[in-house]
């Protein structure tokens, strides 16, 4: 994403798809880019608050870098994006399928992750 104007600020579809674009790619200023700067992830082990928290957490601290998102759906409702899929190792094994819950703002302000580890 070569500025913020390639995904439209609320469009939750192409914002979700170009977060784990730029997570699976490494690039921590398009990830920046989709994150409203009060981002809070929360998953059953940890809750990150704020973007700068969680991009920091995703650069540097992940137990895995090297691995793909593959999306197998994605649903759209009131403020908000659901993905369901899959997260893959850098040999293609699964790590862990997952459901992602985005509150849409004009960015990605909240994800909520259910997943089966």
């Amino acid at each position: 994403m070569a500025d913020s104007d390639e995904v439209p600020a609320g469009d939750g579809p192409a914002l979700a798809r170009e977060y784990y674009r730029a997570i699976d790619a490494g690039e921590m200023d398009a990830l920046q880019r989709v994150l409203a700067p009060e981002f809070v992830h929360e998953r059953g082990d940890r809750t990150l608050s704020g973007r700068e928290s969680f991009c920091t957490f995703m650069a540097e601290k992940r137990p895995e870098t090297d691995t793909e998102h593959v999306i197998e759906q994605v649903y759209t409702g009131p403020g908000g994006v659901a993905v369901r899929g899959r997260l893959l190792r850098a040999d293609g094994s699964l790590f862990f399928e997952f459901v992602d819950v985005f509150r849409v703002e004009r960015r990605l302000s909240h994800l909520r992750t259910f997943s089966a580890v």
